[in-house]
Formats: C-alpha cells, structure tokens, sequence
C-alpha cells in the first residue's frame, strides 16, 4: 500500500510540473521535436513507415477510444455480477466513469489546442491536455489489471496480466503522437495522472475490502451486520 501511495504521489507530482510548464509554454520545442521525428523529413503530412503501419497505429488508438474502454468496462462489470460480486462491479464503474470525468474536467481547465505542426491523421473535436486516450487507458487498462492481479496467486500469471495493461496503455499513448492529434506532453500527462488514479483507486479497493465493503480476491462477499470483515462468517463463491 505504501508503495502504490508513493507511486501515486509521483504520478500527480509529475503531472503538476508537466502542467506547469506546459501552460508556460516551456515544452514547446520538446513536443515540436518528437512530433517531428515520426514524420518523414520535410513532410509534415507524411508519417514514417509504410501504409499498413499507419492503419495497425489505427487500430490500436481505438482501443483507448471512449466506445471501447465503456464496452471492456461494462464487459468486467457484468462478468463481476455474474460472479456474484456486485459490489465489485459497482466499485469498477465508479472508477473508471470518475476518471474520465476527471479527464474531461482537466481538458476544459487547461484549453489546450491539438497541434497544428503536422497534419492529423484521425479526426479530433476535443481539446488537447491531457490527452484522454492515454489517461483513460491508463484508468482502465491498469484498474482492470490490478483487479484480475487481486484474483490471481501466481507470480507470473501477475506480472503478465499487468505487462499487457502498461503494453496497451504505452501503445495507446504512443498512437496518439504518431497520428500527429497529441503533443508528447499531453500523453505523459495523460499517463501520469491516469497511473495515479488507477493506483489511488486500487489503494481504496484495498481499503473497502478489509473493511469488508466489497469482495476479496478470494470472491468472498462483503460483511453483513455484526460480522467483521477479518473473521465473519463469509461463504465462499
């Protein structure tokens, strides 16, 4: 727990001082220079490598899009009721929902524009920072990881299931400046206040489980009145 606070911390630190520096226009030659180098040189409109790079880059940016991160949530979350752990399910929707709320909310504080050095590639309506594919992947790639983690006692099994979610999540975030519609600053925001929100969210999940407010790992229900959440009579599922 200690451990996922710090890391927190760090997330939200970082994300402050890229803010900062970003609303003092001190990035400006950074995010220009990493646009630039996946372009062609001296063709702004032209990504590097061959067309069925730019359609797999596609792809894989919708896998952060709003339509996608709701279904894979809303899939988790009718498996968790099925499963009998409706609280769980509930507890999923709460984060993920509120992070992208938190998203959409930081958009409007700081009303960055989408870059206009090279052409885009994908068609965008909303503003820039922080770029919400990145952060909402991050929200519900690395929830939805821990959450399996919790399931799972095998180290390996762990280390995998939280591989593809950070994979996904850096692919996502990566997508976004090489379809030219994010500056590099908006996704390493993206990816820091989404990986501190994910791990604050998980630091409650932990909370509320030894509280006995929602299901354990193990897929026991929460404590009814007069049980305790450590040594209740729980049934197992």
């Amino acid at each position: 727990m200690l451990v996922a606070l710090l890391g927190a911390a760090a997330g939200l630190l970082v994300f402050a001082y890229i803010a900062d520096e970003v609303v003092e226009g001190e990035t400006h030659a950074f995010d220009e220079a990493v646009l630039l180098a996946f372009r062609a040189p001296g063709d702004p409109a032209d990504p590097l490598g061959p067309r069925w790079l730019e359609i797999a880059v596609g792809d894989v940016t919708a896998l952060g899009s709003t339509t996608v991160l709701t279904l894979i949530t809303l899939a988790v979350a009718g498996f968790l009721v099925v499963d009998r752990k409706r609280a769980a399910a509930l507890f999923v929707l709460a984060a993920t929902a509120s992070g992208g709320a938190l998203s959409y909310l930081l958009k409007l504080g700081f009303e960055r524009p989408r870059p206009d050095l090279v052409a885009h590639l994908v068609d965008v309506t909303t503003l820039s920072f922080p770029s919400g594919h990145a952060m909402g992947a991050a929200v519900t790639y690395l929830t939805l990881g821990a959450l399996i983690v919790r399931t799972e006692s095998g180290r390996r099994l762990k280390a995998y299931v939280l591989g593809v979610a950070v994979a996904l999540t850096l692919a996502i975030g990566l997508s976004r400046i090489y379809l030219g519609v994010h500056w590099p600053t908006d996704v390493i925001a993206g990816w820091c206040a989404g990986a501190a929100w994910a791990l604050l969210c998980w630091l409650v999940a932990l909370v509320l489980q030894r509280r006995g407010r929602i299901e354990n790992a193990n897929g026991r229900e929460p404590a009814g009145e007069g049980e305790s959440a450590s040594g209740g009579p729980f049934v197992e599922r």
